[in-house]
């Protein structure tokens, strides 16, 4: 029997039967709006089911990621012979008690933010605007305007490659700078709870609008894009690097540096994968020869480049 046809009986079999895609392009499911097919994409309903469906993945030998909102992620054009298990609106539940919320791992920063205002805790304002989900957010330690996940994470439920699932604390997650165990033992968060402190409503209100206003004043969010498409070097900042290489407004096909933030790559018009890559090398060639110094993406890539 076929590995694959062998795979969707498996997944088939598993209780309550996740949702399965195929061929399913993955421009759907990236912030980017770009990406060729994955072969399978699995959307699992819940802790259990996710357990299962990776145990079945993994047992197959075919590759796989976890996906959950692809706002950090770069597709393949041709896509991804594999397997695609995107945690996501089905493990998205939040609940607050007291000073304490613990979120599903595919529960958006947005939305948490959202009730940890309701609930008059301060603390994540920080995250408000960051698309991805929580999940993601404790794998790279996200973080934006003086704040990271790191500040804010007690714990988090994740799966080991064997199938077991075990909670780490803080200092077991190591999170460090768009990093963690999570990335580096190749773990699958599931949960995860978060501790704030009680907080003045309009003083919570009023920064979380005025980090806003920040961005769409700083970011390019009129466009698809992964967020800040580099890492930030020690010293310095990549979008300053960039522009003072003159690459302001730099394009490769479809692919743009943005005139608003130099920061991000955009998709401007119809962009490949093929021609973000090609920017990203040129733009850290040029920033190299122009300031000495080597810019390291910090967007995720997916499939053959």
């Amino acid at each position: 029997m076929d590995i694959y046809q062998q795979l969707l009986r498996e997944l088939s079999e598993i209780e309550g039967e996740p949702e399965v895609l195929l061929d399913e392009p993955m421009s759907r499911h990236t912030t980017f709006r770009i990406g060729g097919p994955a072969d399978v994409f699995v959307s699992p309903k819940d802790e259990k089911q996710t357990a299962e469906v990776l145990k079945a993945v993994r047992r197959s030998g075919l590759p796989f990621f976890v996906l959950g909102n692809g706002s950090n992620l770069l597709v393949s054009d041709s896509g991804f012979r594999g397997v695609v298990v995107r945690i996501y609106r089905n493990m998205s539940d939040i609940n607050v008690n007291g000073e304490e919320i613990c979120a599903g791992a595919g529960a958006l920063l947005s939305a948490i933010a959202a009730a940890a205002r309701s609930a008059e805790l301060t603390g994540f304002e920080f995250a408000s605007g960051i698309p991805g989900t929580l999940g993601g957010a404790v794998v790279m330690n996200a973080g934006a305007y003086g704040g990271e996940m790191k500040d804010v994470l007690t714990c988090a439920r994740v799966l080991t490659p064997q199938g077991e699932i075990k909670t780490l604390t803080l200092p077991e997650l190591k999170l460090g700078y768009r990093t963690s165990i999570v990335k580096e033992e190749d773990l699958v968060v599931l949960s995860a709870g978060m501790k704030f402190e009680k907080g003045d409503p309009a003083a919570i209100r009023d920064k979380m609008q005025d980090l806003q206003q920040r961005r769409v004043s700083k970011q390019p969010l009129e466009f698809p894009s992964a967020g800040s498409t580099f890492k930030r070097p020690e010293g310095y900042f990549a979008g300053k690097l960039i522009e003072d290489a003159g690459l302001r407004g730099f394009t490769v096909g479809g692919a743009k540096v943005s005139d608003k933030h130099c920061g991000f790559v955009i998709n401007a018009d119809h962009a490949t994968a093929d021609d973000v890559i090609r920017l990203i090398r040129q733009v850290s060639d040029r920033v190299y020869e122009s300031s000495g110094v080597r810019l390291e993406p910090e967007v995720r890539f997916l499939g053959d480049f």
